[in-house]
């Protein structure tokens, strides 16, 4: 069950805002549906741009026009971008998550937060545990899960972009389920058999990395051992993308954008 959010201030709202379809919403939500109860209204992105798909500025500027304000872009002073995580670092990824989450990320994040924000994260109805998660390892967090409270799952996520005149980005249109930078180290071996189809700059400079830091992203089991599988060695159609963890929906039918638009029953 999802804890009982906070309402300690009227500080600051905050929507964090990821290029994925989910955050695009819920800031929408939130703004129509929160920004008169704050100070101040923020849509903020932890801009790791540099190592998404071009097509990404295009709908961030789609979405700043949606809105009717701008996207603050927050920035790593340390790091460009992934690759120059991973190469400072000598670090991939390993049981505690990804060093370029950390460091274009999170890090970047907390120095922007203030005490009194009240925060907006995009969780839908098909993961409210992750929002439980949240909540429970960020217990100083004020937060606010606007699409969980509107009952919106990613599909309808999709259908309210569509109804507001915005293409989703490139990369849900390849048929990737979410959007984060190109070659994510926490993918499995479907997701990085298709980035060797579509991305195979990326998937060879992945493959370089691997070998230059010792490291392998991926694991296979011989003889009851989990072993290292590098890139290089990743047979070509091994591993299955559509039964690989964070599945979306399919396109919704039925939802408008009055769930944005309406206001809130009394």
């Amino acid at each position: 069950m999802l804890l009982v959010t906070k309402r300690r201030s009227k500080g600051r709202l905050v929507c964090w805002w990821s290029a994925g379809i989910a955050s695009s919403v819920a800031a929408a939500v939130a703004l129509k549906k929160l920004g008169h109860e704050h100070t101040e209204s923020i849509v903020a992105y932890c801009d790791t741009s540099a190592s998404e798909h071009p097509d990404n500025a295009r709908f961030l500027a789609d979405c700043e026009r949606w809105y009717g304000q701008p996207i603050i872009k927050l920035r790593s002073t340390a790091y460009v971008d992934t690759w120059d995580v991973y190469e400072k670092t000598r670090w991939l990824v390993g049981v505690n998550g990804a060093r370029c989450t950390t460091e274009l990320k999170k890090l970047v994040r907390r120095a922007f937060e203030q005490p009194d924000d009240v925060q907006v994260s995009g969780f839908t109805t098909d993961e409210p545990h992750r929002a439980e998660r949240f909540q429970q390892n960020n217990p100083e967090i004020d937060a606010r899960f606007p699409l969980l409270e509107a009952k919106l799952s990613h599909a309808d996520c999709h259908a309210l972009l569509r109804e507001s005149g915005i293409d989703i980005p490139a990369m849900y249109r390849l048929g990737y389920r979410n959007n984060n930078c190109l070659g994510c180290v926490k993918g499995g071996a479907g997701y990085w058999n298709k980035i060797r189809q579509d991305f195979p700059d990326v998937f060879d400079r992945m493959a370089h990395m691997e070998r230059e830091l010792d490291v392998a992203i991926l694991k296979r089991t011989v003889g009851g051992k989990r072993l290292r599988l590098f890139l290089d060695e990743l047979p070509k159609g091994t591993g299955r993308y559509d039964a690989e963890p964070e599945v979306e929906c399919g396109v919704a039918c039925g939802i408008t954008l009055d769930v944005i638009n309406r206001e809130d029953e009394t």
